[in-house]
């Protein structure tokens, strides 16, 4: 009875490899004061013939997904009594403040510390809710207008002038709905023009208000300290269809609400819009999906993941844009921080990268400790006497240069002489040990800050910048600055360090660019979100838990701690990696840097085993980043883990297997039972990891549904070398791959074509 279900599923594996290759045109239909967007089997239609704007149906293959027509877009106005612009800071008007861990939480944000309480304060009066389900008491009728922006690209603008209230006199509403031929998805973003002639505010922004009918809500994306993930599903019954709601606001200040619609968070955003400017919204979109749940010999195959692993990852990369599919493609990577932290120089900077080199790691990170006062972008010429020196040995060992940089800077910095007006107001210390001030990525500093980090590569033969560290969620005013209000200037603030990421990538399109969590709000810091990664080729996702890298501060002082209770803490750093990646599973895993597998032996902990654990576990993304004592590893340890990245790296330059994660029907992560993934290109090849737990069977039959089905594989079990022969992609998919493996064991599995 079991082999017709797999069939059954195979087929539908097919069906989602060629999908999209015909690249079905979605259109939009205007007339009579309704408008029909139809994207493959997603469908949404708007009315706007009585002067309002709503969307009257949503629905995914015939399913209504929509519970009511709601407020279809919305924000609050305001003007500002004496109509004149904010004021903003000078030095004198506030003192100094230290940065605490308080601050920098992500949890529980007062949303009062962004109130303009300073005198001179703007004063906002006549607050105005504008819904364009009712803009027919205040607005003219809207006009829409159907365009084709680009290739494969059909948008429908429409168009409202408000001609009937004298808070908003002058000013327009543009709403933008989008379509993409081949995919199921509506993409939306709105313009507030002002060309009247006051100073306005808006704030409480919903891009697409909308209330779907009650649907599962599943997380696809990771939410963490108070911040909401960039992408859920709504699942309908029996998880045979639904949406995904992805939105592309950056890190806190976006939120997703259980009835679907998306916007700013409310409390950390505002604009303020000067007569003759205009405010234009970050898109957010839609992504249909449906089709059988399927049963296999391992879980149930749901078209939400077959959909998250497949089409809908192609539309991030060919129409959102992520900026890793143009980035060089780096790894394995060792880094310094979690057991050296500052305490680097030039000889531990040597003796650590003649090791790396030799275990097989490609590229090293430099972090925090190189700089002059481990700020900026100096070198500390009493640890490094002669830098480039010391960046040309580590090169010589095989090893790609990166270095951490942070935004803070000291006073006597060349930005702070070059760009006085460059720091953030009020001004922000980082701590009393390490007292650089802030600087502002919503201010000209960005492109200083741009052009300084390329000359940094350029110096050094940096091939990789980790930058971290900022001050975005405690505001900036400053004079001379783009920011009005406290509360515009996280969006501004955010908005400037993503332009900037843009601009590092033009300046040194050969350098990877990456940002950490706490740079992109503060720490502990936020999950990656797709806002991010469009411009940002890696992302540092909490937490910072580098699980036994660090003895004394993993035991806590202790010093007798066991080898048997380090092997458990490094083998639940694995368990964690794998957790983490997975709940970001809505995005590309190789853009991600999760911190980190820990390089150290103590007394025998670090196994053969639990090494190949380690690249296991990071091998669902990319194998970024290693770090610990490189000089507790045995010669054991240092050849195993040659001969395992250069395998990985193989693979990788044989298939780029970093870019591809298959997961359905394939049990979710667990460290108890058995777990698998795949890593194959469009083609079938690549590698499926397997991983068992505490528990669970000694055998098992792993089923590969994700390769070709009418073509044939040479399978290799690479950790053991075992050839399992030529196999063919129906027998894989219908009969499976039976494996053994003891507690806590892995293997990885190349899939060769036939002829290799």
């Amino acid at each position: 009875m079991l082999e017709p279900m797999l069939l059954r599923f195979a087929v539908l594996m097919l069906l989602s490899w060629v999908a999209g290759a015909a690249a079905p045109a979605a259109e939009i239909l205007v007339a009579d004061g309704r408008a029909v967007l139809k994207s493959e089997s997603l469908e949404r239609v708007i009315r706007f013939d009585d002067g309002n704007v709503r969307t009257v149906s949503f629905t995914m293959n015939g399913h209504e997904l929509l519970a009511a027509a709601g407020a279809e877009f919305s924000f609050v106005a305001a003007r500002e009594a004496s109509n004149r612009p904010p004021r903003q800071l000078s030095p004198d008007d506030i003192k100094p403040t230290t940065l605490t861990n308080k601050m920098f939480s992500g949890e529980g944000i007062d949303v009062s510390r962004y109130d303009d309480t300073l005198p001179g304060a703007p004063k906002w009066v006549d607050e105005r809710a504008v819904e364009a389900s009712g803009w027919r008491a205040i607005a003219g009728p809207p006009i829409p207008a159907v365009t084709k922006p680009g290739q494969g690209v059909t948008r429908l603008t429409l168009r409202t002038p408000f001609e009937k209230n004298t808070v908003l006199e002058g000013v327009s509403v543009e709403l933008f709905y989008e379509l993409y031929d081949g995919y199921p998805v509506v993409r939306k973003w709105a313009v507030v023009r002002n060309h009247g002639s006051r100073w306005l505010r808006v704030d409480r922004m919903v891009i697409d208000d909308i209330q779907l009918v009650p649907l599962t809500r599943k997380s696809l994306a990771a939410a963490m300290f108070g911040v909401q993930p960039s992408v859920v599903a709504f699942d309908g019954s029996g998880g045979r269809f639904g949406l995904i709601a992805a939105s592309e606001i950056p890190s806190a200040l976006r939120t997703i609400s259980d009835q679907g619609s998306m916007g700013y968070a409310r409390g950390l955003f505002e604009w303020v819009i000067g007569p003759n400017e205009e405010f234009t919204s970050e898109p957010v979109f839609y992504y249909g999906y449906d089709g059988p749940v399927t049963t296999t010999a391992g879980p149930a195959s749901t078209p939400l993941d077959r959909t998250l692993e497949g089409r809908y990852m192609d539309f991030l990369k060919e129409r959102i844009g992520i900026a890793a599919e143009t980035a060089p493609m780096h790894g394995p990577q060792w880094m310094t921080w979690a057991y050296f932290y500052d305490k680097i120089d030039d000889k531990l900077v040597r003796q650590l990268a003649a090791i790396a080199g030799r275990a097989g790691f490609t590229e090293m990170l430099l972090d925090d400790g190189w700089q002059k006062g481990r700020l900026g972008t100096q070198v500390d010429t009493a640890k490094f006497p002669d830098f480039a020196a010391t960046a040309e040995f580590v090169r010589a060992q095989g090893l790609k240069l990166g270095l951490w940089v942070s935004c803070y800077r000291d006073t006597d910095s060349p930005d702070l002489r070059d760009m006085p007006d460059g720091r953030a107001l009020p001004v922000m210390l980082r701590s009393p040990t390490l007292p650089g001030l802030a600087m502002s990525f919503a201010s000209p500093w960005r492109d200083y800050y741009v052009k300084d980090l390329a000359a940094l590569a350029r110096r050094y033969g940096v091939s990789y910048i980790k930058q971290d560290f900022s001050a975005i969620l405690l505001g900036d005013l400053a004079e001379g600055h783009e920011s009005r209000t406290l509360r515009e200037s996280l969006l501004r603030g955010l908005r400037g360090l993503l332009a900037a990421q843009d601009g590092l990538r033009r300046e040194a399109p050969g350098v990877v660019n990456e940002i950490t969590h706490e740079i992109y709000w503060g720490t502990p810091g936020v999950p990656a979100d797709l806002a991010a990664l469009k411009h940002t080729a890696r992302f540092h996702i909490p937490p910072n838990q580098a699980v036994g890298a660090d003895i004394p501060l993993w035991s806590r002082g202790r010093a007798d701690t066991s080898p048997e209770e380090h092997a458990a803490a490094l083998r639940r750093g694995c368990w964690l990696a794998r957790q983490r990646f997975y709940s970001h599973r809505a995005m590309p895993l190789y853009a991600l840097e999760f911190y980190a597998a820990a390089t150290t032996n103590h007394k025998g902990s670090l196994t053969p085993e639990i090494q190949d654990r380690q690249v296991a576990s990071w091998l669902m993304g990319a194998p970024v980043c290693f770090s610990g004592d490189l000089r507790t590893l045995t010669e054991e340890n240092v050849t195993h883990y040659r001969k395992r990245l250069e395998a990985v790296r193989r693979l990788q330059e044989s298939y780029g297997i970093y870019k591809y994660f298959q997961f359905s029907g394939a049990p979710e992560p667990t460290d108890v039972d058995w777990h698998w993934w795949g890593k194959l290109n469009p083609q079938g090849h690549g590698a499926v990891v397997v991983v068992r737990g505490s528990g669970g069977q000694a055998r098992r039959v792993v089923d590969v549904p994700w390769v070709r089905r009418h073509q044939s594989y040479r399978v290799t079990g690479l950790f053991r070398g075992k050839p399992y022969g030529v196999m063919s992609g129906a027998a894989l998919q219908d009969t499976g791959i039976t494996v053994e493996l003891p507690i806590y064991g892995q293997e990885i599995f190349e899939f060769a074509p036939a002829s290799r």
